[in-house]
């Protein structure tokens, strides 16, 4: 019945997914043809960015790029801090908030002390005013900006979800692309994320052939790897003594399955609350955590959620709340991976 429900929705949207696309065809060949204009930079400028909404690990590649180059260039991350509460340009400083810069802008910044953040929904004007009080950066990154397409980066990088390949998505709203498939083309490289880390070459292969990439693209695979510990502000526990722990899990992230199914494989049996992506916890859903958290029996209890939750929301409230972190891996050709971005940046 689900299933039936779901493909008699898709019918009756897929008349809007094709005005949308249609739409956004159009736009795509104005900037093609420089009816609307795109602005170059004389610095390397790599974008990070996905065809679907949402899930594809763009913060956790973002950061393998920000490792990378931590120790050579002197790199920014320009974002448009999706969900922060100001507008326009903003510079992330010791004082700034998560409310302030947006929660993944404000995870980057807490994280590398070496990196400058900076956010404006108005991309080209965020990189030249950032230019302007950061003469000295020398490399940036475009987190989330594949489509954004008045700043004409170097080196496009697009994400598709293991589970969610955008070669088998349809146009919002009947599905999750957010323009056709046909996108992918500006694509430099093209990179699998959230994969099984042990995929097969089977699996490899097969993939490659339904995505087709262009002569002059690449397609790498990568996966997801957890910390062997978790983390609050003064302490950490070894995840090989949770099974100890009761676990109230709490996460406002768009897909949690993989959380939850490394959980499962550690033989942890957690209680999940699930709140909406990105979504900032108030006093009243602290009120429910807190409840729900008190009604768990035992001593030996606390709460796990996610590095990005945790910036965003849990920094200052007083329960015992832990943070999972992650790190994006290359599945094998990781030295290729790193010589094409390394050789880009360094040219440029």
């Amino acid at each position: 019945m689900y299933f039936v429900l779901v493909n008699l929705i898709r019918k009756i949207l897929y008349p809007i997914s094709l005005l949308y696309g249609l739409i956004i065809s159009i736009r795509n060949k104005a900037f093609d043809i420089g009816f609307l204009s795109s602005k170059s930079f004389d610095l390397p400028v790599i974008a990070v960015g996905n065809l679907n909404v949402g899930g594809t690990g763009k913060s956790p590649f973002i950061e393998y790029l920000i490792r990378l180059f931590d120790e050579s260039f002197h790199t920014a991350v320009v974002s448009r801090g999706y969900g922060r509460k100001t507008k326009g340009f903003f510079l992330a400083t010791s004082e700034c908030t998560a409310r302030e810069l947006g929660d993944e802008p404000f995870q980057f910044y807490r994280k590398f002390k070496n990196l400058e953040v900076a956010v404006d929904e108005k991309r080209v004007r965020g990189i030249e005013k950032l230019q302007q009080i950061k003469p000295e950066v020398d490399l940036i990154l475009l987190d989330d900006a594949y489509q954004h397409r008045y700043v004409k980066a170097g080196m496009y990088v697009l994400l598709t979800a293991f589970e969610k390949l955008y070669v088998d998505d349809f146009l919002l709203p009947t599905g999750t692309l957010r323009e056709n498939r046909k996108g992918a083309d500006r694509a430099d490289l093209i990179v699998v994320s959230k994969c099984p880390i042990d995929l097969s070459e089977k699996q490899r292969l097969d993939i490659i052939k339904r995505i087709a990439p262009k002569n002059n693209q690449e397609v790498f695979f990568c996966a997801i790897a957890y910390d062997e510990h978790i983390y609050a502000n003064d302490h950490k526990i070894p995840l090989s003594e949770l099974g100890e722990y009761k676990i109230l899990l709490v996460t406002g992230i768009a897909n949690s399955k993989p959380l939850l199914a490394f959980l499962q494989k550690n033989k942890l049996e957690v209680d999940h609350i699930k709140f909406a992506d990105h979504q900032f916890i108030g006093s009243q859903e602290q009120k429910r955590i807190t409840s729900r958290f008190n009604a768990m029996s035992g001593d030996k209890k606390l709460i796990l959620t996610t590095e990005k939750d945790f910036v965003r929301s849990f920094l200052t409230v007083r329960l015992p709340i832990y943070y999972l972190p992650i790190k994006m891996i290359i599945l094998e050709r990781d030295k290729k991976f790193n010589e094409i971005i390394q050789n880009y940046v360094r040219k440029n």
